[in-house]
Formats: structure tokens, sequence, C-alpha cells
């Protein structure tokens, strides 16, 4: 994969910097890549500078990466220098296609892209959404996220706020599971290295097995539970009114009412 060059990532924090990682670790050529971020911390391998004005030629893709909450200070020092050969890449929650639009008038199509944090080990979710983005643009799009992982175009604002209340925050979601399993395992007396190493691996092994079969899940654990069993007596629990599937259902419903929330402090800002 070879970026259009020049691209401009503005701003690299977290996410934006785990897509790096995922990348380099693909052997793609940064190049034709500028990082812009005010404080001018380098990014390994990438040219950095601190302004657009110190970018040089104007961008046929730009990603934003930066806090939401920084669009109304970043909008006017960048959109001068976007043209409508441009492609804006947008990852900052909360602000719409609308909104975007309305900042950057003069570029050639808007993008949402919402990835999670495993596109750093190339096994990342990343939804896009897009209201005027041709074939052209959707494939090259396409193309750029896909060292990353999957990725995926969603039908509209709300598929796409949903996609980040599920894959997008859903990393997290895994890591509470996975620390809720390592520490029931020390409370039942295993040593807490032994018990996270378990919580891990157990973790990893069942998402790998799932992947690799196009059996239900629901068969997967048929076959892990015998009638009768320790499992069973387990997923009864797991499996009532009140549990995983209500307690995850609450969850995603809180992520995306907070989405719903944040999108309105953009648009008000």
């Amino acid at each position: 994969m070879h970026f259009p060059t020049p691209t401009w990532l503005v701003g690299c924090g977290n996410m934006t910097g785990a897509m790096v990682e995922g990348w380099r670790a693909s052997g793609v050529d940064f190049s034709g890549v500028v990082v812009i971020r005010p404080s001018g911390t380098a990014v390994d391998g990438i040219r950095t500078v601190r302004s657009p004005a110190e970018a040089g030629s104007p961008p046929q893709l730009v990603i934003l990466g930066f806090k939401p909450q920084q669009l109304e200070a970043v909008a006017p020092q960048l959109a001068p220098y976007l043209s409508a050969k441009t492609i804006l890449v947008s990852l900052l929650a909360g602000a719409d296609v609308a909104n975007l639009r309305t900042r950057f008038p003069g570029v050639g199509a808007v993008v949402r892209a919402m990835p999670n944090l495993p596109v750093s080990v190339r096994r990342g979710v990343t939804a896009l959404h897009s209201e005027d983005a041709d074939a052209a643009t959707r494939d090259l799009v396409g193309r750029v996220m896909g060292p990353l992982g999957l990725g995926f175009w969603a039908i509209d604002e709300k598929a796409f706020g949903v996609s980040g209340a599920v894959a997008g925050s859903g990393p997290a979601y895994v890591a509470r599971f996975i620390a809720a399993l390592e520490t029931v395992a020390v409370e039942r007396g295993l040593d807490p290295t032994l018990a996270r190493s378990i919580a891990i691996e157990t973790v990893f092994g069942s998402a790998w097995l799932a992947a690799s079969d196009t059996e239900p899940l629901t068969e997967l654990a048929r076959k892990v539970a015998s009638p009768g069993g320790t499992t069973e007596a387990a997923l009864a629990v797991l499996d009532s009114e009140e549990g995983m599937t209500a307690l995850l259902r609450r969850a995603v419903e809180a992520a995306d009412q907070r989405g719903s929330a944040l999108r309105e402090e953009v648009r008000k800002s």
C-alpha cells in the first residue's frame, strides 16, 4: 500500500499512533507522509512539523487525529491549505459529516473513520462513513485502512455510531473481561501472574477458535459445556436476565448516548 502524496496526519495521539504502528508493521512507505503536531514531538521515521504552513504541498489525503474539542481551534488554521483534490478523513468522535463539511467546505470528500486500538497489531476494526465519497475515493480510503485489519462502510451516521460503541470501545470491554477473569482466579487461590496468563490465553485462544470456525458461537459454548457439568452451571449465571448480554447492552447504550452528547457538544463549539 502507498499513501497518496502528500498525506498529512494532523495530530498523532493514541489512536493515530496505533495506526502508524500498524502501517509500519505492514511495511508501508512513509516518504510521502507528514505529521503535523504543535508540540513538534518527532514521530519515528516520519517527517514531523508544527503547523500546516511548514508541511509543504497541499495534501491529497489528510487524516484528522486530534481531540474533538480542538476542532474549533484547528479547523481555521488547516482549512486554507486544503483543496477540492483533498480527501479529508476524520477520526474525531462526535464530529459528524455535516459539521466537518461546514468547517472544511473546500475539500473534495469527507470521510469519517472509527478505528479501534488493535489496528496497532493489524487486527483492528475500522468503521467508515461518507455522504459524498465516490467509488474511487472509497477504494483509496479502503486501501489505506486495509493493512490495519477489517474495514467496512457504515450505511449512515447511526450505524457508524453503533459501530463505534461496539468495535471502537470494544477492546476496553474485552480488557475489563480479562481483568475480571484474572481477579476471580486470584480470589480463588491462583498465583496472580499465572491467573493473568490464564485469562489472556483463554480469551486469545477462544477468539482464535471462533475466527477459525464458521459454526455459531452457541456451538462453541455447547462443546465446552457438558450437560449437568461445571460450565453449564456457570453459563446459567451468564445467560440470566441480568447476565452478560444485559450488561453489554447497557454498556453499549451508555457509549452510544455519550456519542450523541459529544456530537451536540462539537456542533455547538
